[in-house]
This record gives structure tokens, C-alpha cells and sequence, in this order.
């Protein structure tokens, strides 16, 4: 027979003996074994919120321990459960109890026999401690007196590690912040807009109007423009500049998932929803939030972001609360809004909240001046990016070129032909003829094989062509006058990496290289 202040000692140092509850049940477990009948041993708690059990920890004899789970109980058992409100340790047989036997499948109690130990704080119930063991009148009084003894404790232990479990949410809640905070911080574009002075002057004077208000802002403009530059310039002159600035692109989100995403859900919403999670409206508040491509949002989400400009308030999945935010709205979209109010696919009441501040920014036809600037930084930028020794110079006449091709794809198409150019002619001049004016390419500059090809080929495999055809000119020789490092106007060496690298084979490399698949 165990004395019930030693019974009492020794379950209080084991359930206390690690912050972890699962951890801390085990260590009960392996001591209540030698006293009572135990195959299984369960915390749980009711969340009235949701209608639901959650099992916080379970350690059984076999090892083969459940997870923390969330089980939905039928509204019916539910009404029951909350009727039923044991406050000391009570003998349950599921064959005998009819509650008991509808309840056991749902949250898997494993036995015939189970002493169910109500866990309470000051009268007030924190969940329950479950016994199970397999067979017929496994219990008696015995067992329920001790377990009556250590009831406390183990609710003790249940609100420590609620409490605990609550403060690891809020430490990760502020790591996800800084991350996002950093994620977002990044991006900001670094001293002067290029075409501050020229191109974009009109649309840098607005931007210095509206910057210090919490108005809506709506950036239009074709795709590769700088919306996003123009979002950075108005957060970071604002007096939010030290708040969250998140940046949302709408077309990226799927249509499932963009409540979600955009307004958070609460624990229990949906399956798999564990925790509950803060959306990006919640992530800016004190800050400003970016929607980008604000004309792809469907049209339930519209409804709920109107709601948002009008009320400044926020709804979670699953939720019935409303959650203030304090935030600026910028959004951003290469479509025409009006066409699209006409023709029922955009809001009219979410297009006039929006359209409360348009800025409409040029595209880079239209800022022929900015050209050679941009161009010069991007060359620049990617080859210290690329980590190159030698910036390439733009040939003369070359930047001419630049200048009267029309642009269609924007700033982001002359970047990404800068840094194509940069990677082919490392150390020597760019030349940029493959454009030819009005916005079209020379034929002749690509390679029949691309011509030919049903889709564009990736960077390394154009560059694999472009090299090839260039070793054939060369007859194969790498170095000296007339050789391929000269025809491209890079380092011998440099040429020898790329070509290993590639999988093209040379004289030094024959034995060993294989050849792109």
C-alpha cells in the first residue's frame, strides 16, 4: 500500500520535472504504472470556441504516442460534454456508458476500463487527465482516492504548459515578424530613383504629396514599370517608415487560400488550421501594405478588402471578432480598373476607394532620357553582383541602340538584358545588336537551334549554343589571336571554367567532360 503524501511527492516531481507536457507525462506515466493498471494516459482540454477536444499530449505503454491534435466533436456529444461536468476522478466503462462509447472513437481512448480526472483551477476547469487501461473493473476506489491527491498538480502542470505553449506562440510570432520585417526591409530600393530628375519627376512630386498622409494609393502602369519601387519610395518617406511594410502579389495567392492568407484564420477553422495565424492585413498593422496586382483578387476576397478600407478592421477565418488594424494601403496593377468595373470583373465601390490617390507611371518608351542611366547602373549592379572583376563598357554607338528600341517589357526587360549581356561579354564592350528599333530583335542574332525550338531555352543552354557556335569559329582553339577568348573578349580562363561548367568539351577537358544531356 503507497502512502499518499510519498503517492503524492513523487507524481508532483515527475509531472513538474520538464517544460515540455509531453515530456512531463511520460515520466508520470512511467511512475503511475507501478500502482495503478495504465496502457494509456491522456491531458486534454475543451475549447468551447470551436466545439472541439484537443489532445495536448498522450503517452502510452507500446511507445507509439499520439500527436497534439484537435478533434471536432458533433454539436449533439458536444451539448453532452458540456453537461456533463464531473469534479472528482469518476470511473468510466465505455461499454456501460453510453456517452462514453459515442466519444471514445473520436478521441481514441484505448481500453475498456478509464478513470477520468476532472483538472480544475479556483473551480474553474482547465480539461481532464484520462486513465485507460484494456479489461473489465480494472478501477476501484483506491485508485480514484490517490488520483484525488494529485489533481492539483497535474493542473497546475496543464496551465503551465498552456501558459508556456502561449509564450513560445508569441516568441515565434515576433521571429515570423522580424522575418517578414527583413524579408520586406530588403527589397527597399537603396539612395536616388533613377529618373527622379527626368522621367519620373512628375510622378516623384506626387509621391512627395501624398507620402506623409495615410491615404490609399493606386500605382498604375504598364508590367516592369517600378510600381514596386514607387510603393517602397511612398512607405519609406512616410511617417510608417518604421513599421512592417508588406508586400502582397494577389495573382500569386491561390483562390483557396487568400483569406487565409490575406486575413488569417483561427485554430480549428479548417483542417489542419493547429494554431491560429495572422494574415498580412495583421502583419502591417502600424506599417503600410503593398497589393500588387490588386485586379487578380476574386471577387469575394473584393468584398472582404472593402470592408477593410472602409472599417480598418479585419475578420479571420473561422473567426467571429473583429480585429482593428492600423494601416496604409498601396495597391498596384497593370490593368485597366475602369474597363474592368464596366465589364462586372473589378468592385465599382472598391475601385473608388482605391482610386481615392492615382499615380500613373510611364513606361520606359516614354522615358527615353532614363535610359542610359538605367542601363549604366544595371551593368554595374549585376557585375558586382556576379561578382566580375571588371565592369564591361557599352560600346560606342551601342547605347543608341538602347535608346531607340521601344521597350515593351519595361525597366525589367532592360535589367535582364543588361545582365544576359554583362554574363556574355565579361571584360569586354556591349554592343546590344540584337536590338533593332521599334521595339523588335534581329532575327539573325538567334541561333537557328532557338529559332527552332517550340519554347525558350533556359539561360545556361543558350549560352551552351552561343559558346559551341563560337569554339566551331575558332576551329576549337581557346587562346590566342583568333581564338574563341578573343572572339568573346574574356580571359582564356574564364572561358575554360564556363565551358567545364557548361559540360562543353575542350581540348583540356575531352576525358573527363560530358556534354550537356
Amino acid at each position: 500500500m503507497v502512502n499518499r503524501d510519498d503517492f503524492f511527492r513523487e507524481v508532483t516531481i515527475r509531472i513538474c520535472s520538464s517544460l515540455d507536457i509531453k515530456t512531463a507525462l511520460r515520466n508520470a506515466f512511467d511512475y503511475l504504472k507501478l500502482y495503478f493498471p495504465l496502457d494509456t494516459l491522456s491531458l486534454t482540454i475543451h475549447d468551447v470556441n470551436i466545439s472541439s477536444i484537443r489532445r495536448i499530449a498522450n503517452v502510452a505503454a507500446d511507445n507509439v504516442d499520439l500527436p497534439d491534435e484537435i478533434i471536432a466533436i458533433p454539436k449533439k456529444l458536444w451539448k453532452q460534454i458540456q453537461a456533463w461536468k464531473p469534479i472528482v476522478p469518476t470511473i468510466i466503462s465505455s461499454d456501460r456508458d453510453d456517452f462514453f462509447r459515442i466519444l471514445a472513437p473520436f478521441i481514441k481512448l484505448e481500453g475498456n476500463s478509464k478513470i477520468l480526472v476532472p483538472l480544475l483551477i479556483e473551480g474553474k476547469s482547465l480539461g481532464s487527465l484520462i486513465l485507460c487501461a484494456r479489461g473489465e473493473g480494472r478501477y476501484n476506489a483506491r485508485h480514484t482516492g490517490l488520483l484525488a491527491t494529485v489533481a492539483t498538480p497535474f493542473a497546475i502542470a496543464l496551465a503551465n504548459a498552456l501558459s508556456y505553449e502561449k509564450l513560445l506562440k508569441y516568441r515565434d510570432r515576433l521571429i515570423d515578424d522580424n522575418h517578414f520585417l527583413n524579408k520586406e526591409l530588403s527589397t527597399r530600393a537603396g539612395g536616388r530613383i533613377i529618373g527622379e530628375d527626368s522621367g519620373l519627376k512628375n510622378v516623384l512630386d506626387l509621391v512627395q504629396h501624398v507620402a506623409p498622409l495615410n491615404n490609399t494609393v493606386l500605382l498604375l502602369g504598364e508590367t516592369g514599370t517600378g510600381k514596386e519601387v514607387i510603393a517602397n519610395a511612398i512607405h519609406f518617406a512616410s511617417p510608417r517608415k518604421n513599421g512592417p511594410f508588406i508586400k502582397v502579389n494577389c495573382g500569386a495567392i491561390p483562390g483557396s487560400l487568400i483569406d487565409s492568407e490575406l486575413f488569417g484564420h483561427e485554430k480549428g477553422a479548417f483542417t489542419g488550421a493547429v494554431d491560429e495565424r495572422r494574415g498580412r492585413f495583421e502583419r502591417a498593422d502600424g506599417g503600410t501594405i503593398f497589393l500588387d496586382e490588386i485586379a487578380e483578387l476574386p471577387p469575394p476576397a473584393q468584398v472582404r478588402l472593402l470592408r477593410v478600407l472602409q472599417n480598418r478592421e479585419i475578420e479571420r477565418v473561422g473567426g467571429n471578432k473583429s480585429i482593428p488594424v492600423d494601416i496604409r494601403v498601396i495597391a498596384a496593377t497593370h490593368r485597366n480598373l475602369e474597363n474592368m468595373v464596366s465589364e462586372n470583373r473589378f468592385r465599382e465601390d472598391l475601385w473608388f476607394r482605391l482610386n481615392v490617390f492615382p499615380i500613373i507611371i510611364p513606361p520606359l518608351r516614354q522615358r527615353k532620357g532614363d535610359i542610359p542611366l538605367l542601363a549604366r547602373y544595371f551593368v554595374r549592379a549585376k557585375a558586382m553582383e556576379l561578382g566580375f572583376a571588371l565592369t564591361p563598357a557599352i560600346a560606342p554607338g551601342a547605347m543608341a541602340r538602347l535608346v531607340n528600341y521601344d521597350w515593351p517589357g519595361n525597366v525589367r526587360e532592360l535589367e535582364n538584358l543588361m545582365e544576359r549581356e554583362v554574363i556574355l561579354h565579361q571584360g569586354g564592350q556591349l554592343m546590344f545588336d540584337t536590338l533593332l528599333p521599334g521595339g523588335r530583335k534581329s532575327e539573325n542574332a538567334v541561333p537557328k537551334e532557338v529559332r527552332n525550338s517550340p519554347a525558350p531555352l533556359r539561360l545556361d543552354e543558350a549560352m551552351a549554343l552561343h559558346l559551341s557556335d563560337v569554339m566551331r569559329v575558332a576551329n576549337g582553339r581557346i587562346h590566342g589571336p583568333g581564338g574563341a577568348a578573343e572572339l568573346l573578349g574574356i580571359n582564356p580562363s574564364t572561358l575554360r571554367w564556363r565551358l567545364d561548367k557548361l559540360g562543353i568539351r575542350h581540348g583540356r577537358s575531352k576525358k573527363t567532360s560530358e556534354p550537356l544531356p
